[in-house]
């Protein structure tokens, strides 16, 4: 049968079949979620909802955009879709086969082809961070690995099952290698079940309009993305070269030292492919497990990743959250990557388990980047993932493993502050208090706002949490933490956020530890990182201000530090002294020069640049 183009397609699209489509996939992807949710074992994908669904086309393409995916392009590489069956469903975890979509062995993926007229027309996958793969630490996350051997279990893309039957010897293996086999167990059930039912629900989609008319509704949702985002937001960047880098600050092996992301964008209007991200000039790849391997597929990964922030160019906040990102983004950006041997283009068996440290920190370099290019219409620096938690044996003498991944405080916006503990992983959330301390022996003493830990800005940072746990019995604490040593910055004159920080009994730890040892009694505290702020804070309303302070999000003395305000009264009735906060700011204005930097990294800079106060690229 001659296939028809596109373009064809897309124009003959019937308008109200294309909504019906939309919103059907949409429907599916999020019933394929919420039974995964409702089914799965483990704390991280039922509570902590570290997981993610999606669907694409025969052609590979993503076709919706609630919340990113893995790639099919690893399966159909190794597996010809005329030889796929229905019931088949496909397994991987190997990040160095999987073209870029898996970052690290924890991330394990399923993948269930669709099938109408005896042909496969789609895919539906899902894939989610487990708590345990093997590996030489318990969650599967060496800090100081030197190779992804130490990791935990690699799976190539194999047949889980064969048309309904599992492949018990190969799911063996991965429990066996798991510290928490029946956990594992029950996830993976979840997955493959869950995605057989959403292929069930979308060939039925196939089977109601023919699949002739519900691919050219295909073509045209994700044709409609590629000129939305072209028309709405490309349009705002200006033309030119514009280049911006940021860090990681440690890898687990060596000494902190900056290890830079750096991108140089090229936006042409007129060109077929409006955006050029070149990332020459990034670190070499690491010794430790902070490296991410982006560089296949011609990074098609990577520009569904980082597409979201091109949101931020939307005309208004509610425009912003209508705008999905599916494969469409694709054809707008292309992506330059430097020799083989560098953070985004690391040589096995290089580590990257905790490749958080770069692919999150690429999205606030595309946010720096387009900071400078539209004169600061982006929002300051966000959150980033961080996984803290304690292993041990539980009170009946079970060994447990509780691990979390706490958000933090996003990121002051030309027009609002920043949202306080949100978590950059659409949906993700923190572990209940309740089930947590049913489950394992400690007890949550404070769960609440770290005062002070958003960045100071005329539109503030959102704050992260601050978080107490007395251990009931001895345990070890663990850690991968970014954002420990440089803070998210602020922009526009913004100030920087505070860092991550964990405590045990006053004890400071680092940010990267396997195995520290926690005495019963003893508590640990976890503060989380702050957004930056955006914006000076001489200019915030001291109004705005004080209301900060009986919030208990900025102290008094942070209102008279960091934005100039002087206040009285007790906490539930705070007055600004009007007289002595013009003064105290027309002091503080004073110390601030011509020449300040555009953007502001905190403290944390200069420790790891032998003494420079800021970057070269940070000025306008």
């Amino acid at each position: 049968m001659q296939r028809t183009t596109t373009a064809e397609s897309t124009s003959a699209a019937d308008p109200v079949l294309v909504e019906i489509v939309e919103g059907t996939l949409a429907s599916v992807e999020m019933e394929v979620e919420t039974a995964i949710a409702r089914t799965a074992r483990s704390p991280m994908i039922r509570d902590a909802h570290d997981f993610r669904a999606g669907i694409h086309d025969v052609r590979l393409r993503k076709l919706t955009g609630r919340s990113y995916s893995a790639l099919v392009q690893p399966i159909v590489r190794d597996f010809p879709t005329a030889e796929m069956k229905p019931g088949d469903v496909f397994f991987h975890n190997d990040v160095y086969l999987s073209e870029g979509g898996i970052g690290h062995l924890p991330d394990l993926c399923v993948t269930v082809p669709v099938f109408h007229g005896g042909e496969v027309v789609a895919f539906v996958q899902a894939f989610g961070h487990h708590d345990d793969i093997g590996g030489g630490v318990p969650g599967s996350m060496p800090s100081n690995a030197r190779s992804v051997f130490e990791e935990g279990l690699m799976v190539p893309p194999i047949k889980l099952w064969d048309e309904g039957v599992p492949n018990r010897a190969a799911l063996t293996i991965m429990t066996r290698n798991s510290r928490m086999p029946d956990s594992l167990a029950g996830d993976l059930d979840a997955e493959c079940s869950a995605c057989l039912m959403g292929a069930r629900r979308l060939g039925e989609l196939f089977d109601r309009y023919g699949r002739e008319a519900v691919e050219a509704c295909f073509d045209a949702i994700i044709s409609n993305t590629t000129e939305t985002f072209r028309r709405e937001l490309l349009a705002k960047i200006p033309e030119g070269t514009h280049v911006w880098e940021d860090y990681a600050e440690h890898d687990g092996v060596d000494s902190p030292r900056l290890h830079t992301q750096r991108m140089t964008l090229t936006v042409d209007h007129s060109a077929q492919v409006p955006l050029v991200m070149d990332f020459t000039g990034t670190s070499p790849q690491a010794k430790g497990p902070i490296n991410h391997a982006g560089d296949y597929a011609d990074g098609v990964f990577l520009k569904k990743w980082l597409a979201p922030i091109l949101r931020n160019l939307a005309d208004t906040p509610e425009r912003m959250a209508e705008l999905d990102v599916n494969e469409g983004v694709v054809p707008l950006i292309e992506m330059r990557f430097p020799e083989k041997g560098t953070l985004l283009t690391p040589i096995f068996p290089a580590p990257t388990n905790a490749r958080t440290f770069v692919i999150l920190r690429l999205l606030g370099v595309l946010a720096g980047v387009l900071a400078k290019a539209t004169g600061g219409r982006m929002p300051a620096d966000q959150e980033t993932i961080r996984y803290t938690g304690v292993y041990g044996d539980g009170l009946d003498g079970t060994p447990y493993l509780m691990r979390e991944v706490l958000g933090g405080g996003s990121g002051g916006r030309w027009y609002a502050d920043g949202e306080d503990t949100i978590h950059v992983v659409p949906d993700s959330r923190n572990i209940p208090v309740e089930f947590a301390e049913s489950r394992w022996p400690f007890r949550v003493e404070r769960l609440g706002l770290a005062r002070d830990s958003g960045g100071p800005g005329l539109y503030r940072g959102g704050l992260g949490y601050d978080k107490h746990l007395r251990m009931l019995r001895d345990a070890s604490f663990m850690s991968i933490a970014d954002r420990s040593i440089l803070s998210c910055w602020g922009v526009n004159g913004g100030r920087a956020g505070k860092p991550f920080v964990v405590e045990i009994d006053g004890r400071e730890m680092e940010g990267l530890v396997d195995d520290s040892p926690v005495r019963a009694g003893e508590i640990i505290r976890v503060r989380t990182t702050g957004g930056g702020g955006w914006g000076s804070p001489l200019d915030r309303d001291p109004a705005l201000v004080a209301a900060d302070v009986r919030d208990g999000k900025v102290s008094v003395d942070g209102a008279r530090d960091d934005y100039g305000v002087i206040l009285s009264g007790s906490q539930n009735d705070l007055q600004v002294d009007a007289e002595a906060t013009e003064i105290r700011r027309a002091e503080l204005r004073a110390l601030v020069t011509d020449d300040a930097p555009f953007f502001d990294r905190g403290p944390g800079f200069p420790s790891l640049s032998g003494g420079l106060p800021h970057a070269e690229v940070d000025l306008i």
